[in-house]
């Protein structure tokens, strides 16, 4: 997350492509550490989420994004968990596994805890999801 989003020069690759970031390998003994997803290709594409809450005050449960790909695939990723606030700004950084290019629909969910009243109702002020590749929204 140090570096999100990616400079304008383009995130540095490794591999076939690494010589087009002369600059980057010039230094040695680096470390890499890369997040990679469970099903082939097994890339993932970092992107920083920012979710403000509207609705009740305060309640216990937990919200999810779930990612929604153009060939019918989805993937589910919790944000938060436990204590919940309109007055709180939710930030994540996510690896998600389907490519923003083919991202067509985010859809937010929230869970209430059981003993959380029945009538507490919660929603999204604001959801901005960032994409780590060019800084797109």
């Amino acid at each position: 997350g140090d570096s999100f989003p990616c400079p304008k020069e383009g995130c540095p690759m490794m591999g076939h492509y690494a010589d087009r970031f002369p600059a980057k390998l010039k230094r040695v003994n680096q470390k890499y550490f890369l997040n990679t997803a469970a099903d082939p290709p097994f890339a993932t594409w970092r992107q920083k989420v920012f979710i403000k809450l509207s609705g009740v005050k305060k309640m216990r449960g937990d919200i999810n994004l779930v990612f929604h790909g153009t060939e019918g695939n989805r993937k589910e990723y919790e944000i938060t968990s436990g204590a919940l606030s309109q007055d709180e700004v939710y930030t994540k950084y996510l690896d998600v596994e389907i490519n923003p290019k083919n991202t067509k629909q985010i859809e937010f969910l929230w869970n209430k805890a059981i003993f959380t009243l029945l009538w507490a109702r919660l929603g999204a002020e604001t959801v901005n999801i960032t994409h780590g590749e060019d800084g797109r929204r």
